[in-house]
């Protein structure tokens, strides 16, 4: 089975803590029972988190959504950007198959990274480690007012802005990155190419306005 890998980088640095941060918390949650209820997502998405403060860590593996634990999130210290870019990087190359000459391999992962700061440390040495890999689409969320979106609109095209970093607003986001998952999952599942664009997504709902 070809499965459709998506990444969570969600920065957990002190700046998020109090409600941005349980507000990440329920929306990894909402995800995750969204998708179970999409017989399509059971089937073909596996989830990954790596969070990124003073440190960065893969905190799940690579899972099915059907195992998948909810991780406990905890704000504390700076944000180790570029670290978490890098560590992708290398979970991708570990985790998702790839194509040989007997077996098709994995669909290109789909990539959300959430921040609500500027990095740390040399985001540029992480951004050049992730470019020597296969993802498909990544699409960045700039939550509320003190995020970087300069930077992330290096890493990606697809930059999205949240107002605030407000549990209203941060569940919005989750909610378009469940119906994002979804729709890529069906995609898939017909058969066909990788989810590339924004094009391929539904549309973000009003909190979720994307950075031109």
């Amino acid at each position: 089975m070809r499965r459709l890998p998506v990444y969570l980088l969600l920065d957990t640095s002190g700046s998020m803590s109090g409600e941005p941060i349980e507000a990440v918390k329920n929306g990894v949650q909402l995800l995750v029972s969204t998708l179970r209820q999409d017989p399509y997502a059971l089937e073909t998405a596996f989830l990954s988190v790596i969070t990124f403060d003073s440190s960065t860590r893969q905190i799940i593996p690579l899972s099915e959504l059907a195992s998948f634990q909810a991780p406990n999130l905890v704000a504390t210290g700076t944000t180790a950007f570029g670290e978490a870019l890098g560590l992708l990087a290398e979970r991708i190359e570990t985790e998702v198959a790839r194509t040989t000459a007997d077996a098709k391999g994995d669909w290109k992962p789909l990539v959300f990274i959430m921040t609500d700061g500027s990095p740390t440390d040399d985001w540029r040495q992480g951004l050049a480690r992730l470019k020597l890999v296969r993802t498909g689409m990544i699409i960045a969320c700039a939550a509320g007012q003190g995020a970087d979106t300069a930077i992330l609109k290096q890493i990606t095209e697809v930059v999205v802005a949240l107002d605030t970093a407000d549990s209203n607003t941060i569940k919005a986001f989750f909610k378009w990155v469940s119906a994002s998952v979804s729709t890529g999952s069906q995609k898939v599942d017909q058969g066909r190419k990788d989810v590339t664009g924004l094009d391929d997504l539904p549309p973000p709902p009003p909190e979720v306005n994307l950075v031109l």
